[in-house]
């Protein structure tokens, strides 16, 4: 009784995390009463409404006030721009809606990436200073907040993005706004995919929020299937091998050899996948429980046959939202516009600047500044200039959203830079139309190896840990000790293996082990479920692991 009190207090000391089993008895406990309102279209707004609060104060404390204020500012701006007759007006609250929210995000999450990028370019020596922090403590006569550190709350990017879409969307006239308040805070909040996604749209999301709930056993069997999956997926093919071997070789790169850190890097595009696509079945899963269908954000990545695939496949509902949000709106491959060549100039400075000096980055902009002159006297190199702009664009803002550092913006680049090559390559390519066997499985190599080893830039503390990363590689690969290492870590790498396997495995296969789950009597799915539990929680350690996606 006791430990229920502290699951359903207003105590931080008690985070309600999906591989922990105190969420799984908080769940338990709100689809009791879940099933008793579900039926009330409003009453069920402002249930899911206040446990999805609950649920993010326990994860974030007092962080729960930008997740209202991004909710109330957002609804009333939309509501703003669908009645007003004006389309000057329109496009300055669409503004002010994008500013605000943006503002609001750069201020908790890029602060310190912004506060070095001005030191580097002005020779100053400025420290990041909370004045949310400091202003609340004034006002609230005490000393509570910190005002010397910006904590970045959980799930910000995420939900900031949701909001976004709403009031574009209304503007776009693709939906209308809602009459509840109470509603719309549902859409926010919602606690599955609150913290780590995937990314809602509003106008996929608001139709569901009144409609008549449903629950067929397809449903529940596909719900539960996708929630033992994210399990596995989380607890095996992540945590496990992080635990056992991953964490130890990166903590420290330059004590392994190179054949054990690349071993390593292979390992974290296995963890990487496993933590963040297994939260996003969870997420998908429980939503299906109660009735609401969340965007699908996985779709067996590496079997992308060339990185722009791999992007269709990986984090779809970021990549669609930037597509859709940014790519287009900015010119997409039709045409460069004013925006990409100032943001193309100031990210090629400014970068230079972080890993170089001033001389440098002015000749690197001098380059680009050259390009962009060229341009205007050569239509060719105009057209395969526009062509590209807003892809390496697009690209850097997705690495940047993943992190505020230099290094997610070099981690974006590549990819952005895979991208674009295979543009050209697949012109000459000999193999390009080709079906074969043989052909595919290249293909599908050659992009995992790819985006693998642009994942340094990703998984490295610091560009000087990715350093001694690179040296440990180029002058230690010690292939005389590699079947040794093999079989220190023969479990870890077992395990690895049989999760690259079940992830290369045929749809086909997957739809069938999907369908016989589903035909299944409740008693053998209980039985599996039992199953996956105690492998998943017999591996796990004491140490808690939480989801990678949590720190964006």
């Amino acid at each position: 009784m006791n430990r229920l009190k502290d699951i359903f207090s207003f105590s931080e000391d008690f985070p309600l995390i999906f591989t922990q089993a105190d969420f799984w008895i908080f769940f338990a406990v709100i689809y009791f009463l879940y099933a008793i309102v579900y039926r009330k279209k409003s009453l069920r707004s402002a249930y899911l409404f206040a446990i999805s609060l609950l649920f993010y104060y326990k994860t974030s404390g007092l962080f729960i006030g930008i997740l209202l204020f991004s909710t109330v500012n957002d609804f009333f701006l939309g509501k703003a721009i669908y009645h007003s007759k004006s389309i000057i007006v329109k496009k300055f609250l669409v503004a002010f809606s994008v500013i605000v929210n943006l503002g609001t995000l750069c201020y908790f999450k890029y602060a310190y990436f912004f506060t070095e990028s001005y030191n580097n370019l002005f020779n100053t020596d400025y420290e990041v200073i909370n004045y949310l922090a400091q202003f609340a403590n004034t006002w609230a006569s005490v000393d509570y907040f910190t005002v010397d550190t910006i904590i970045l709350p959980v799930g910000i990017s995420f939900y900031t993005f949701q909001t976004i879409s709403y009031s574009v969307d209304i503007y776009r006239k693709q939906i209308k706004p809602l009459n509840s308040i109470i509603d719309f805070g549902f859409f926010v909040s919602f606690f599955p995919q609150l913290v780590a996604g995937p990314i809602v749209r509003a106008a996929d999301f608001v139709p569901q929020i009144r409609k008549e709930i449903n629950i067929t056993k397809e449903d529940f069997g596909n719900a539960t299937f996708m929630i033992l999956k994210g399990l596995i997926k989380k607890m095996l093919f992540a945590d496990f091998i992080a635990m056992n071997f991953m964490d130890r070789v990166f903590d420290v790169p330059e004590m392994f050899s190179g054949f054990t850190n690349i071993m390593a890097m292979f390992g974290y595009s296995l963890q990487i996948y496993g933590d963040f696509s297994g939260y996003t079945d969870i997420a998908i899963g429980l939503a299906l429980l109660m009735g609401y269908k969340l965007p699908v954000n996985f779709n067996s990545p590496y079997k992308a046959i060339h990185c722009g695939d791999f992007w269709k496949r990986w984090h779809i509902s970021l990549s669609s939202w930037l597509k859709d949000y940014l790519y287009i709106p900015i010119g997409g491959n039709q045409n460069g516009s004013i925006f990409s060549y100032i943001f193309i100039i100031i990210f090629t400075f400014l970068g230079a600047l972080a890993f170089a000096d001033f001389g440098v980055a002015i000749i690197a902009t001098s380059i680009i500044g050259g390009l962009l002159v060229i341009t205007v006297f050569s239509s060719k190199i105009a057209w395969h200039f526009n062509r590209n702009v807003n892809i390496m664009i697009t690209m850097l803002v997705g690495g940047l959203w993943h992190g505020a550092s230099w290094k997610f913006v070099i981690w974006g680049g590549l990819n952005g830079l895979g991208v674009v090559a295979y543009k050209y390559w697949r012109q000459i390519s000999p193999y390009e139309n080709s079906n074969a066997w043989l052909a595919t499985i290249w293909k599908i190599t050659f992009t995992f190896i790819f985006i693998t080893f642009t994942r340094i830039y990703f998984r490295g503390n610091s560009m000087d840990h990715i350093d001694r990363f690179y040296q440990s590689i180029m002058t230690n690969m010690d292939w005389t000790n590699a079947l040794a290492v093999l079989w220190e870590y023969r479990v870890v790498f077992i395990v690895m293996l049989i999760g690259y396997i079940t992830h290369w495995l045929p749809y086909k296969t997957k739809d069938w082990l999907l369908d016989q789950f589903i035909k299944s009597n409740i008693v053998i799915k209980g039985l599996i479920a039992t199953i996956v539990a105690i492998i998943c929680y017999q591996t796990y350690a004491a140490d808690f692991q939480p989801f990678i996606y949590f720190q964006f």
